[in-house]
């Protein structure tokens, strides 16, 4: 499976890198993990809610 950064995240979805790095802290990104200090987005996951 293929992860992406916060940063390229916000790209794709279209919204700002604070906005999903409060989705992936809220766990409302399905698959979601924290690695160190990263978190790891799956790629093929549909924009959070």
């Amino acid at each position: 499976m293929e992860y992406l950064s916060i940063s390229q995240t916000a790209k794709k979805w279209g919204l700002s890198k604070r906005r999903v790095l409060v989705l992936c802290s809220e766990n409302r990104i399905p698959g979601v993990m924290r690695v160190g200090s990263y978190w790891a987005i799956p790629a093929d996951e549909m924009m959070g809610s």
